[in-house]
């Protein structure tokens, strides 16, 4: 498989793409031509190896074109890596995703959340989906105080008892955690442990010298507090005031180098399939272990589908992930883990067809759970498999 150029409309997409999935660069070059698109990368693998990998398009401020190597911040896809971590140690025994988060966290418990499980944190079912206190981006990046905030709160309904997203809260619930059963933070341990073993460029927490190569986000036209149209007193609402991000924070030097596990991730659509591989194919890829079979097959339990109280809707989360619902599946595959991020960009995992399909761009769209150019880029693949 060669790598090649074709020029469409006014852009040149480049990267390889094998013939059996040629709809997926379709697809993608389709994203360019109806002007929904900056700059942008897609990536698909089967059984850990690379079947599209793809990019086209500009770096917005220096005019400069989005190259093999350009990285982007991914928001909520970040999730998943974080989730990952999180797998990893419940598979290595040094976390129970059955235990309260008192059992780590001792301080967790007050004011209510003594019975709050891990595998609440996972599914973001807390009652803690926002800070209980409006904070701004810079006290953002200081983790213990967002912990410690976090961990004097009152929980805003009964844990346990419905999902609400925890839009930035997850990581920094996820991040504590990990930091007290393994002493690292969760952006290092994702790149000692995840990241290099794995060759993969995606990072939570960016070194200066990547700086280059980072495509700037074109911000969408409302902050995340204004997305979601509800009462101004409403969990949803309280959710996204907590901390309001428009989607400029991203190019700040500030907010590269935060570990910021649930939404600060960098990276692009090859190196979220690179991670994601290690799930879709059991927990091994190029003779690289990190997780157990059972571990991931664990992932897919589901652990309610309650109405969210932010989101609005009936989401399946499993552990860690977004599952599919089986009356309207994001893909043809009940065995499927998936995230998107804010403004668009996306990673599905489908453990039945050992495929992953990723997607970054940099020009955002407005919603919190993907948008077309995703959703068009996942028919392509289930069409090129004659699984549509």
């Amino acid at each position: 498989m060669e790598k090649w150029q074709g020029e469409f409309e006014m852009v040149l997409v480049s990267g390889i793409c094998e013939e059996k999935f040629s709809l997926v660069s379709d697809a993608f070059k389709s994203n360019f031509d109806a002007g929904d698109e900056l700059g942008a990368s897609a990536a698909v693998t089967v059984d850990g190896k690379s079947v599209v990998d793809i990019w086209a398009g500009s770096r917005i401020s220096t005019g400069d074109e989005w190259r093999e190597d350009t990285i982007v911040n991914v928001y909520s896809t970040t999730k998943t890596m974080a989730s990952m971590c999180m797998l990893m140690l419940a598979d290595r025994g040094l976390i129970d995703f059955a235990k309260p988060v008192r059992d780590y966290w001792p301080e967790f418990a007050a004011n209510g959340k003594d019975e709050v499980l891990v595998s609440h944190v996972m599914s973001h079912q807390t009652g803690c989906s926002g800070f209980p206190q409006t904070i701004t981006t810079a006290q953002l990046y200081d983790h213990d105080f967002c912990a410690n905030l976090l961990a004097e709160m009152t929980p805003w309904w009964k844990p346990g008892s419905a999902p609400g997203y925890h839009a930035i809260t997850q990581g920094t619930l996820q991040g504590e955690l990990l930091r007290r059963v393994d002493g690292r933070t969760l952006g290092k341990f994702f790149q000692e442990e995840v990241a290099a073993p794995l060759g993969a460029d995606f990072h939570i927490g960016l070194p200066s010298t990547e700086y280059d190569r980072v495509a700037e986000l074109d911000p969408p036209e409302k902050s995340i507090d204004q997305i979601v149209e509800v009462e101004p007193d409403s969990i949803a609402a309280k959710t996204f005031k907590s901390c309001v991000l428009d989607g400029t924070e991203t190019g700040t030097t500030a907010w590269r180098e935060a570990e910021i596990p649930a939404a600060g991730g960098i990276g692009n659509a090859r190196s979220i399939s690179r991670v994601h591989s290690v799930l879709a194919c059991g927990g091994t890829v190029d003779g690289i272990s990190l997780l157990k079979q059972e571990t991931i097959e664990a992932a897919l339990t589901r652990q309610t589908f309650e109405r969210d109280l932010v989101l609005g809707l009936g989401v399946p989360y499993g552990m860690g992930f977004g599952i599919n619902h089986e009356k309207l599946p994001l893909t043809p595959s009940a065995r499927t883990l998936y995230w998107f991020g804010w403004g668009g960009s996306m990673g599905i995992i489908d453990l039945d067809e050992r495929l992953t399909i990723s997607y970054a761009m940099n020009k955002m769209a407005s919603g919190l759970v993907g948008d077309t150019r995703a959703f068009n880029l996942i028919a392509a693949v289930y069409a090129a498999l004659g699984k549509a």
